[in-house]
């Protein structure tokens, strides 16, 4: 059965903050990436185990996606699959570490 999905107010926040990025040399491109990371996401609960394990945190229910240069990152819990962060994948994950508590 498929789980719930949510997203964390920091994931919004991410994305957000990814689309204004784009946006400054296309709209287009920004709208582009905001709409495949949603679309990628709606994906996640019905096969959450799919998704890579976070190398750098090693547990196996924070788990990620790759979408573009993006990491898409989540946590499965018991009713709901909660998507933590959206960021760049030469970002460091531990500057967000504080989010899978």
């Amino acid at each position: 059965m498929a789980q719930r999905l949510n997203w964390s107010r920091e994931a919004i926040e991410d994305l957000n903050s990814i689309g204004e990025y784009i946006a400054k040399d296309s709209i287009f491109y920004a709208r582009s990436v905001v709409r495949k990371v949603f679309t990628t996401a709606k994906q996640i609960p019905d096969a959450a185990e799919l998704g890579r394990i976070v190398p750098e945190i090693g547990d196996q229910n924070i788990r990620e996606r790759f979408v573009y240069s993006y990491r898409l990152v989540y946590k499965i819990e018991d009713t709901q699959v909660l998507i933590v962060a959206v960021i760049h994948g030469k970002r460091l994950i531990e500057n967000i570490s504080e989010r899978f508590n």
